[in-house]
């Protein structure tokens, strides 16, 4: 059996129901008999899943793992039946959520904070009429509009 040790994407993309994975020099690595293999990107360098079924959609791509002059070529699909990389690619998804959801509530919070300027300007906007303030009363105005 082959055990995934690195599994980290140098980038992960999503492109509408697709999720690529691309992967680079010490960023992937495995070990057979004890013996630790890194991955270089010679032939194939990327994982293609299906975002709703989370099917590997490139089977076939060749992945190259090397130490020092022997080199360990693994289309995905054995790579897929002959190591734990399933364990990796969830780990790897649930992380990628993770950051998309972050995004998400951090584009929320842009939004509320206008919000909540605006209801501070139309407060002050009474305090201002409450104070007979008209300066304040016009530079609010001014403020608002914008």
């Amino acid at each position: 059996m082959i055990l995934v040790q690195l599994m980290k994407p140098f980038y992960t993309k999503f492109e509408g129901n697709i999720i690529k994975m691309v992967f680079a020099y010490q960023y992937f690595s495995i070990r057979k008999d004890d013996e630790l293999f890194h991955f270089i990107p010679v032939e194939g360098k990327e994982i293609i899943l299906n975002a709703q079924t989370l099917q590997v959609e490139n089977l076939s791509e060749v992945f190259v793992f090397q130490k020092g002059n022997r080199f360990i070529r693994l289309p995905l699909y054995q790579l897929l039946l002959v190591s734990d990389i399933h364990t990796h690619l969830q780990t790897i998804l649930e992380e990628a959520n993770q950051v998309d959801s972050q995004e998400v509530s951090i584009e929320g919070t842009e939004e509320v904070i206008q919000l909540l300027v605006q209801q501070n300007v139309e407060r002050m906007i009474d305090f201002a009429l409450t104070t007979r303030d008209e300066s304040l009363f016009n530079t609010l105005l001014m403020y608002k509009e914008h």
